[in-house]
């Protein structure tokens, strides 16, 4: 649980740092690449599950866990492609960049 709660905390910490937008329902204003954001294209969305699925492992709760895939998926379908929709649009040969070298839930890779 402890590490999904400090993977929000730096991911909100991270946009805040860049004055970026945090609200979900409103358009992206910066592209963050740095922090939390180098090693996840989706840190907020990351640390929830993570949180969750700690929860299920703390309270011996299948429910939980159950929970935590299924707000996976539906996080996956309802916000995050979506949102990698918009942010193309808005910063086109940027995010490019930044998707190919960012996993979408974590890793990091280089053209080396």
């Amino acid at each position: 649980m402890a590490l999904g709660a400090g993977l929000d905390i730096a991911a909100v910490a991270t946009l805040a740092w860049h004055e970026a937008n945090i609200l979900p329902h409103r358009p992206a204003t910066r592209l963050v690449t740095t922090g939390v954001y180098a090693w996840s294209r989706n840190p907020i969305y990351l640390g929830n599950g993570l949180l969750l699925a700690g929860a299920a492992l703390a309270f011996c709760n299948l429910w939980f866990l159950l929970a935590a895939a299924v707000a996976s998926f539906a996080v996956l379908r309802l916000a995050v492609l979506r949102e990698e929709r918009h942010l193309a649009a808005r910063f086109g040969a940027a995010w490019e960049d930044y998707r190919s070298r960012t996993g979408r839930w974590f890793g990091r890779w280089s053209d080396d």
